[in-house]
């Protein structure tokens, strides 16, 4: 008997230590301020560089400085050139920033595991990261991961996407989709706040695709869902039109290219898995050139006519090598740089060195690399100001994916997508994601 209550004991105390918090840095109100307003005393500038000016390869080197290596790599080929636009100061929701100070230090790392304890909603680490802090980089991620990538709710549609082989610039294939995007806890702009119950299984997040074209996709749909436990797998499901059923995904598929592109899963959105599936290290902090801009003040906007877009609204254009890139505008941007290495010594991907938007927290420019260390592709995700955007999404304060390109530098290949964002409530409803919401509509249509 008293060996067996010595077990429990022990048991106990190892469950108490697993959830101990890290001793955490206190924030203030003005590191909140100062976390999104980073620009309030002034915007940043690098000898030279002018706004409208153009960056290619013959001057590429001037500017390496103020240039993520993966994009200098993709000027110095020749493959694209950049045009640099003034540097905003993007106004993010209300309810975000009033989340952050209400919860105002609630937040800490579990000692022992990469969970968060006592987080409520908002930004997590409202701070400036430690050099010092052998955890800076988990709560940079952290950031991301509870940051306003499309908010509470977001949609994509039409989504439309591309297959390039960048040696011809042949379109090898062309799909068209739907993207759809619903927190379901940590709520801060819409109702239910904040959070929708019941919600047993405590789910944090999901994300729903679906295929309309071509007809050999269509209706091929995906369901993520990622927990508010993060020690504990996504669980994904995939509807196959052709076999009229849905079927569970292996947690490791993640990194399995999508419906045959140059992407994985775990690409959406900058990133997109659990914080605990990377070791995580902060590089330090930079000002450089970053794929944000005034969608509606682009000079480049495609004419041609796709079926579904709304309020007169056109995708960017592509230009470069191959048409593989968004010709939009690039400003300076304080960025800090992660190392993100897989704990899953299986993956294809060695590391990925991510350049996070400190005033967003957005995820847009990724150089990944192979598992001999060797650059193997590009990851570039263009964003647009709400405020100039669709007229529907004004004063939404998130921050709109408008695009993506990625390059595998070694096959040289690429994917293209080229979005229409909402931030509308009612294009998520939350019967959407569901495994019964993917056999209705795959055998409805």
């Amino acid at each position: 008997m008293k060996k067996r209550l010595f077990t429990c004991m022990a048991a106990a105390a190892l469950s108490s230590m697993a959830l101990t918090p890290v001793l955490a840095a206190t924030y203030t109100p003005a590191d909140v301020k100062a976390s999104f307003d980073p620009y309030a005393q002034g915007m940043p500038s690098f000898k030279g560089l002018t706004v409208g000016m153009t960056i290619n390869q013959s001057n590429v080197d001037q500017f390496k400085a103020v240039l993520a290596p993966v994009v200098y790599n993709v000027i110095k080929n020749g493959w694209n050139t950049i045009t640099v636009g003034p540097t905003q100061d993007i106004k993010l929701t209300q309810g975000y920033i009033k989340a952050t100070l209400d919860n105002l230090n609630k937040t800490s790392l579990a000692k022992d595991s990469d969970n968060l304890i006592g987080y409520v909603a908002g930004r997590p680490f409202p701070g400036e990261p430690d050099p010092k802090d052998p955890r800076a980089g988990t709560k940079i991620a952290w950031n991301f991961q509870h940051g306003l990538s499309w908010g509470d709710n977001g949609t994509i549609d039409p989504f439309v996407m591309k297959y390039i082989d960048m040696n011809t610039g042949k379109v090898q294939r062309t799909l068209q989709l739907e993207y759809h995007t619903l927190n379901l806890m940590h709520r801060v702009d819409y109702a239910p706040i904040p959070e929708f119950l019941p919600n047993p299984a405590e789910i944090f997040r999901t994300i729903y695709i679906k295929v309309r074209s071509p007809s050999d996709l269509r209706n091929t749909q995906l369901l993520i869902q990622r927990y508010d436990d993060d020690s504990k797998p996504d669980t994904s499901y995939i509807y196959l039109g052709f076999q009229r059923r849905v079927r569970r995904l292996a947690p490791g598929q993640t990194t399995d290219a999508f419906l045959g592109s140059d992407l994985m899963i775990q690409d959406f959105e900058g990133f997109n898995d659990r914080i605990s599936a990377m070791n995580w290290k902060y590089l330090g902090t930079k000002d450089i050139l970053y794929p944000f801009y005034a969608h509606t003040e682009l000079k480049n906007l495609d004419p041609a006519d796709y079926p579904g877009l709304k309020e007169g609204f056109k995708f960017t254009s592509l230009g470069g090598k191959a048409d593989c890139f968004p010709q939009v505008t690039w400003q300076l941007r304080k960025v800090y740089v992660l190392e993100a290495t897989p704990v899953d010594k299986s993956s294809p991907i060695g590391k990925r060195i991510i350049y996070q938007d400190a005033q967003t927290t957005k995820m847009s420019i990724t150089g990944i690399y192979d598992r001999k260390g060797k650059l193997w592709k590009a990851w570039l995700i263009s964003n647009s100001d709400p405020d100039h955007h669709l007229p529907s999404n004004k004063g939404s304060g998130i921050e709109i994916d408008d695009g993506f390109t990625m390059v595998d530098m070694q096959a040289m290949h690429c994917s293209i997508g080229r979005f229409q964002g909402q931030i509308n409530p009612k294009l998520s409803p939350k019967d959407m994601f569901s495994e019964q919401y993917m056999r209705n509509t795959g055998t409805g249509n």
